[in-house]
């Protein structure tokens, strides 16, 4: 992708690093770039070849700081819900079939915080910020904020950064469960590439039905998720992937996964 575009694509050793790229604005989502991201993560989604996703931001200053709040200005409040209809990244991320990990890299607020909550793990530079800070323009998290983040960190802290629109350090995120990771500013970007690389070595059948099933215990009863985990199992276990994988457990060398 060309450097005018506001979604920069990155692929390499089956990773894909897409980087919101409007480092001026801070990474604020504006129309054009949730309408890039979107078309981003629908290309990725059936190319085979890549097996994890990473979502960061341009710069060193911010993952995503917020939403554009110039779009909103002209906006009736009929025109902001025709909005919230279409397809959106929180959506595009949440329903994508492989894993995705957010590096977040700076301010990580309001739209930014929404999005990192729909990734399935978040890695956080030791400088970052998070916030919903929303309540401060009188309006609410709409992008999923006031139900994935009581789900993240439970009820009251959720509420507490919603009521407050307090912006919070990423050793406070860590501790109260909204990151999974802290790490250095300057090895961020390392620290994932490592880990993405991991991960993406193990068989893409496998890590497709990890995470369809632990999406699904947020979703639905017990019961449900372990029949649905019951069902996932057989089709893992039904896999060219699993008969590699036993084999190389055998053999006592690497496995070689194919997504088969």
């Amino acid at each position: 992708m060309t450097q005018d575009l506001n979604i920069l694509a990155d692929i390499k050793n089956r990773v894909a690093t897409l980087t919101i790229n409007r480092p001026d604005k801070r990474n604020a989502l504006n129309a054009a770039t949730r309408s890039q991201f979107i078309e981003a993560m629908g290309q990725l989604e059936t190319n085979d070849e890549i097996r994890v996703v990473v979502v960061t931001g341009a710069g060193d200053r911010a993952f995503v700081a917020g939403a554009d709040i110039t779009e909103f200005a002209g906006r009736s409040a009929v025109d902001q819900l025709e909005v919230m209809k279409r397809r959106t990244v929180y959506e595009a991320v949440d329903q994508f079939p492989k894993p995705v990990i957010a590096a977040v890299n700076g301010y990580c607020l309001g739209t930014g915080c929404e999005l990192a909550m729909a990734c399935d793990i978040r890695v956080v530079a030791d400088n970052a910020k998070f916030g919903q800070p929303e309540i401060n323009l009188g309006i609410i998290p709409g992008g999923g904020g006031t139900q994935r983040l009581p789900r993240l960190v439970g009820l009251g802290q959720a509420l507490k950064l919603m009521f407050t629109g307090e912006i919070i350090s990423a050793q406070r995120a860590l501790e109260i469960g909204l990151a999974d990771e802290v790490v250095p500013a300057s090895d961020l970007r390392t620290h994932v590439t490592r880990l993405a690389a991991t991960i993406a070595e193990k068989s893409p059948i496998a890590l497709r039905c990890i995470k369809e099933a632990a999406r699904a215990s947020a979703r639905m009863p017990l019961d449900e998720g372990l029949k649905l985990e019951t069902s996932l199992f057989g089709l893992a276990f039904s896999s060219e992937d699993k008969k590699e994988g036993i084999a190389a457990f055998t053999e006592k060398r690497s496995p070689e996964f194919k997504g088969r």
